[in-house]
């Protein structure tokens, strides 16, 4: 009994890092289920091979101004609203203002003057 008086801190450290390596030790070790990343070969597949027919009909197309003649177009309204200007605030909006309280309604200084 001496013993454990003597040392007891030393011990209950001792058995503290046991029991965290044990639990570590139980919990990683698990089998997991299924792989989470998944490799393929790199000869590709039916995916990259849509994605290259996409780009090559995409390179293909032509950009024309014929568009804007059409009398489809040209039928076509704006239905947009109007933006008014409004005058422009201060520079810095957190800045303080020129008006500057000094006193509460009960009297008291609330900025003291210098």
């Amino acid at each position: 009994m001496q013993l454990f008086s003597q040392y007891k801190w030393y011990l209950l450290v001792g058995a503290s890092v046991l029991v965290a390596i044990g639990a570590w030790w139980f919990l990683s070790d698990a089998p997991q289920e299924g792989e989470l990343l998944t490799t393929e070969a790199a000869g590709g597949g039916s995916v990259d091979k849509e994605l290259v027919g996409t780009l090559l009909q995409l390179r293909a197309v032509s950009l024309s101004g014929t568009v804007f003649s059409d009398p489809a177009f040209q039928l076509l309204q704006d239905f947009g609203t109007q933006i008014i200007p409004e005058p422009v605030g201060r520079p810095n909006p957190f800045a303080p203002t020129s008006y500057r309280p000094t006193s509460t309604s009960q009297g008291r200084e609330l900025f003291p003057t210098r």
